[in-house]
């Protein structure tokens, strides 16, 4: 067997470009299937530890004011084994610099211990005394931005109370993995805080002495959580009970568990793939391998080999290549997976989060590669074990060209001789040549598709900041007043228009499908702030009847003239139900919407309003900034190129920057493709090549034979890869969507010319580099190779 390890070492080295293009698909296969799956058991580890070390709570509930001797009758509920009522409450910031109030929320803690439940992480200082109620501790990630540090002073609004805080710590907190600005969906780290204080400090600040407005639970093994669920608002529900909700729908654990749950899908989806496209270049250079080396099996054949052997010697060779590109893979896949960490914990506040390898994956990964590397050879060891030494070492049987057709003939006067010889090529044997086009196509869809992602990013910032939300700058108030606030704020200078927006708090239900989300209360003909439609267009809102978003509509199955139960979780919290009149486009979030005079309608009250929109003068933009500062009502005001600045940021540093490392893959696929079957053609076609040589052609003309064969094949591949490019870029669409943002799909002539471009690419490259192969071949030694 000796012989046939020098063989394979001699052939592997021979054919080391198609080896190393193979194995670069199966390596970036690999390294696909370890970076998801390791990202995927870090977060889903760090998260499940953080939830349990720190006692993440299973259950919220919000009431207006509970007094503190109904926490027992909570406790007393079956199923529930920790309880923590404590006191919450909006307020403001009011930077050092002068810059815009900054939204918060305050959070008290008990005293003397800590909390049984959502528990926190003190990163730097201490816990608030006690007895000092202008003591805080404050989010580790608002003061990183803010550039804040353990004795500064904060001035900050509680309930219209401005007072004076002091740092003494700050923390993390399992609640607050993923935090966002009041009514934006994308991480910004400057513009939201979280404040811990004492209990006393906030039962004086909120009026709440003796009482408390949220209560967290944990529950047994064995409890049921629908049943906690209705128990808790039985309870309170006298007291202003907002309705209780698992951890499932909090906001923070959501957005963790559906990134979470993406990796997973990726990696299950994604790596076979690459192997099986690895598999199919595989099979078509072994298969080639196994015709082109008829003579060399018959006489192994000959000299006692057994079919076994000579078959072992070809597994052996798909086996080099696979392993090779596995092992590679395996590398790739830890350095990109670690590399991905930073991004991760940029938009979520783990204390710590560390890439964990999973040695299944590794198992996964490389037996994956090896098995699909190994079928197409099975299938090819077929013709060596029919192959007796004497056929075999007998010239193949001519191919029967009969049903070519005179394709030929036809155009013969038309074209010269090496045109003629690409074109007999081609129409004698077009189940070849579909082959190529079909692996050319496959790659160049994966390519387009991902492309096409990247402007689909594009289009949903522009959508959503350029034509949804037209507004400069949106104001939030520490609770719903009276619209007369508007016109204060429109007699601004600097401040050209203002809109009313109100936000409430709902529960959306069709059947057993629900939801828990908000309504936003517009005004008629809104103008910095609208519903649009699939075409763009604005929606005129009804006088009656809801608007739902797109994905709203999707996650509860309705469509226009359907009914839908909207549990209102402010003011008079009535159950009412409305039509979908209408279903808007929407690419952030799950809104809806409906006339704010028709929801203040649903909620007893009259010309309230929770904000504004407002368009500012660019050139007054600071001076309007201060006077907003001078608003007591205001809980935070925020622009509207920050946050869009804010979504970029994720979009191209964060989790969303995993599409450039599969478009560099969707180019290394494409790229195999392409050289794969330029190559395979270079060695089918080398005697031919040698005798054009000999007898008189150039080399340029020569290399026209076998490139016009390809340029032929990637020019018919083109109009079926921008076909299955739309097809592939709606699957990867679903993948990347998420209830943060969704992915439209837009067939830009920019992105099916970009991905024209990356194979017309490949080919010159491919291209080349064949025939810088070419150019070197030995043509006496190709010529005394028997056809």
């Amino acid at each position: 067997m000796r012989a046939l390890g020098a063989k394979l070492r001699r052939d592997l080295w021979r054919m080391k470009g198609q080896a190393l293009a193979i194995g670069a698909v199966i390596a970036v296969g690999v390294a696909m299937q370890i970076m998801m799956t390791g990202l995927h058991l870090s977060l889903s580890e760090t998260r499940d530890a953080y939830y349990e070390r720190y006692r993440l709570a299973d259950v919220f509930a919000s009431a207006t004011r509970v007094p503190n001797a109904v926490a027992s009758d909570l406790a007393g509920i079956d199923g529930v084994s920790r309880i923590e009522p404590r006191i919450t409450g909006s307020a403001r910031i009011d930077p050092a610099d002068g810059g815009l109030p900054i939204a918060a929320m305050t959070i008290s803690l008990p005293d003397g211990r800590a909390p049984a439940v959502n528990d926190l992480l003190i990163t730097s200082g201490r816990k608030p005394d006690p007895n000092r109620n202008t003591e805080v501790v404050v989010l580790e990630a608002f003061a990183i931005a803010r550039g804040l540090t353990v004795g500064d002073p904060l001035v900050a609004t509680l309930n219209g109370t401005r007072m004076t805080l002091r740092i003494v710590g700050t923390a993390t907190s399992p609640e607050f993995l993923y935090v966002t600005p009041p009514g934006e969906f994308v991480p910004d780290d400057g513009r939201y805080a979280v404040l811990w204080m004492p209990r006393a400090a906030l039962e004086a600040a909120y009026d709440l002495r003796g009482g408390f407005n949220q209560a967290l639970l944990t529950l047994s093994r064995d409890a049921k959580t629908e049943a906690v669920l209705d128990a808790m608002d039985r309870v309170l529900d006298p007291y202003g009970g907002t309705g209780a909700y698992a951890r499932s729908d909090h906001m923070s654990n959501r957005f963790i568990t559906e990134e979470i749950n993406g990796l997973a899908m990726s990696s299950a989806v994604v790596p076979p793939v690459f192997l099986a496209v690895a598999a199919f270049l595989l099979y078509i250079v072994i298969s080639r391998l196994v015709q082109a080396e008829r003579e060399e099996i018959g006489l192994l054949k000959a000299f006692g080999y057994r079919n076994h052997e000579v078959g072992l010697h070809y597994l052996e060779m798909a086996l080099a290549i696979s392993l090779g590109g596995a092992l590679a893979g395996c590398a790739l896949g830890v350095v990109s997976g670690r590399a991905m960490i930073p991004l991760y914990t940029t938009y979520y506040k783990f204390p710590f989060l560390l890439f964990r390898l999973d040695a299944a994956s590794f198992l996964i990964g490389v037996a994956g590669s090896v098995t699909v590397s190994s079928v197409g050879v099975l299938w090819v060891m077929r013709r060596i074990i029919a192959l007796t030494p004497s056929e075999a070492m007998r010239p193949p049987t001519p191919p029967d060209y009969s049903r070519a057709g005179g394709v030929g003939r036809a155009l013969a006067q038309w074209l010269d001789q090496p045109s003629r010889m690409v074109l007999r090529r081609i129409t004698r044997q077009p189940a070849r040549m579909a082959g190529a086009v079909i692996g050319i196509a496959a790659g160049m869809s994966l390519s387009l598709g991902m492309l096409t992602i990247f402007e689909g990013f594009n289009t949903a910032l522009d959508r959503s900041f350029g034509q949804i939300d037209r507004s400069d700058a949106t104001v939030s108030l520490i609770y719903p007043a009276s619209d007369s606030i508007l016109l204060e704020l429109g007699r601004i200078d600097g401040v050209q228009q203002a809109e009313p927006v109100r936000q409430v708090a709902v529960v959306f239900r069709n059947g057993r499908a629900t939801h828990r989300g908000a309504i936003t209360g517009l005004k008629a003909g809104s103008d910095l702030y609208r519903a649009l439609d699939g075409d763009g267009h604005p929606l005129t809102l009804p006088e009656r009847g809801i608007v739902l978003s797109s994905s709203l509509a999707q996650v509860l199955g309705l469509q226009t003239g359907d009914t839908i139960t909207l549990e209102i979780r402010e003011a008079a919290r009535p159950t009412v139900t409305a039509p979908v009149v209408a279903i808007a486009d929407s690419l952030m979030g799950t809104p809806a919407y409906m006339r704010i005079e028709a929801l203040n309608q649903l909620l007893g009250q009259r010309n309230r309003i929770s904000g504004a929109y407002l368009q500012i003068d660019p050139s007054q933009e600071a001076a309007v900034r201060q006077r907003l500062s001078d608003f007591p009502m205001i809980a935070g005001v925020s622009l509207s190129k920050d946050a869009q600045q804010a979504f970029a940021r994720m979009m191209d540093q964060g989790a969303g920057s995993v599409r450039y490392v599969m478009g560099f893959m969707a180019f290394v696929i494409t790229f195999g493709i392409i050289y794969n079957t330029a190559r395979v053609a270079q060695a089918e076609r080398a005697r031919e090549l040698a005798s054009l040589r000999v007898i008189g052609f150039y080399r340029s003309e020569a290399a026209f034979v076998l490139l016009g064969e390809l340029g032929v094949v990637v020019l018919i591949a083109l109009p079926l890869g921008l076909a299955l490019g739309r097809w592939m870029a709606h699957g990867i669409a679903a993948g990347f969507s998420t209830e943060i943002y969704q992915v439209p799909v837009v067939a830009a002539p920019q992105s099916m010319g970009i991905a024209t471009c990356v194979v017309l690419g490949a080919a010159v490259a491919s291209g080349w580099l064949v025939k810088r192969d070419m150019d070197r071949a030995d043509i006496i030694l190709a010529l005394k190779t028997r056809e």
